[in-house]
């Protein structure tokens, strides 16, 4: 059975990065398929998507960011380099485990697939 998950890591402080808010979309819909906020592992508590409702096509994960880095008092700004962080990535095998982790500062951003 495919699943999507996330996690986030705050690269700047040596942590997870608990708190911040999430949205799943399609590329092409504004609707959220899946939304939350990260736990105190910096995880989200259950896939984004598993099963039937993981579908072959192209996904958006946003982040936001911004407000996690100030509430850890860093001092960001106005407007912040990195508020809302968004990424694109596609399904093409809904058999398959997708895990799309974030790692983060207040001024760079990485991914990748993991497992």
């Amino acid at each position: 059975m495919g699943r999507l998950t996330t996690h986030v890591l705050d690269t700047a402080h040596g942590r997870p990065a608990a708190g911040i808010p999430y949205t799943l979309t399609t590329a092409d819909s504004a609707v959220p398929l899946a939304q939350g906020v990260t736990n105190a592992d910096g995880r989200c508590d259950k896939p984004l998507l598993e099963g039937a409702a993981l579908k072959t096509g192209r996904y958006v994960l946003r982040f936001e960011v911004a407000a996690y880095f100030r509430a850890a008092g860093v001092q960001l700004s106005e407007p912040p380099f990195l508020d809302e962080i968004s990424i694109a990535f596609g399904v093409a095998d809904t058999a398959a485990h997708y895990h799309v982790p974030l790692l983060v500062s207040p001024w760079a951003y990485s991914t990748y697939r993991g497992s």
